[in-house]
C-alpha cells in the first residue's frame, strides 16, 4: 500500500528535478541569468550546496527504500550509479556543515560520472539492443521495474537527481569564481 505511494511521490520529484536543472542551466547559459544567480547566492553559497546534500541524501534514502524495503533488486548499472551517488551524500553534507563552496570541486565528477551512466541505463531500457556488456547476474539491466507516468523508470530519476545536482554544482562554481574576481 505504502510502495505505490513513494513511488508516486518519487516520479513527481524526479519531474520537478528535472525542470529545476533545465531553469538551472537556462539560467547559467544567459548573462543576465548568471547575474541573477550571483546576487541570489552572494549572502550565502552555502545554500546550493545544502540543496545538492538534501538531493543526493533523498536519491540515496530511495535506492535503499527500493532495495531493501521494497526488495527491487538492483542492476549492475544500478550499483555503479548508487557507487557515484552515496558519497556525494558525504562530500556535500561535509561541504555544507562546513560552508566550503569549493566542494563543488570533489562533487563535480561524481556527478558526471553518476549522469553518464544513468544516462546510458535509461537509453538501455528504451533500445536493449545498445547494450556494451551484458549483465550476466540479477536483475537485467534493460528491465523496468517501475514506470512512474509510464515513462519514469529508476534510471530517469537518477538521472534527474544528477542533472539537478550538476546544475546547482556550476552555479556554485559561477558565485565562487566571480567572489574571487571582485576579491
Amino acid at each position: 500500500m505504502l510502495f505505490p505511494a513513494i513511488i508516486q511521490t518519487l516520479g513527481s520529484l524526479t519531474l520537478v528535478a528535472f525542470a529545476f536543472a533545465v531553469v538551472l542551466f537556462g539560467a547559467l547559459a544567459m548573462p543576465a541569468g548568471r547575474e541573477r544567480l550571483r546576487a541570489a547566492f552572494s549572502d550565502n553559497e552555502r545554500h546550493p550546496i545544502g540543496w545538492a546534500f538534501g538531493l543526493a541524501l533523498i536519491a540515496m534514502v530511495g535506492s535503499l527504500y527500493l532495495s531493501e524495503i521494497a526488495h527491487l533488486q538492483p542492476c549492475m548499472l544500478c550499483w555503479y550509479q548508487r557507487i557515484a551517488m552515496y558519497p556525494l551524500v558525504l562530500i556535500l553534507g561535509v561541504g555544507f556543515a562546513r560552508g566550503d563552496a569549493g566542494v563543488w570541486r570533489y562533487a563535480l565528477p561524481l556527478s558526471l560520472v553518476g549522469l553518464v551512466i544513468s544516462s546510458y541505463h535509461v537509453m538501455l531500457q528504451i533500445r536493449p539492443s545498445l547494450e556494451l556488456v551484458p549483465c550476466t547476474s540479477g536483475v537485467p539491466c534493460s528491465a523496468r521495474l517501475v514506470a512512474v507516468f509510464g515513462f519514469i523508470s529508476i534510471p530517469v530519476m537518477a538521472s534527474s537527481v544528477f542533472l539537478l545536482i550538476l546544475a546547482l554544482l556550476f552555479a556554485v562554481r559561477a558565485s565562487s569564481q566571480t567572489h574571487a574576481s571582485t576579491a
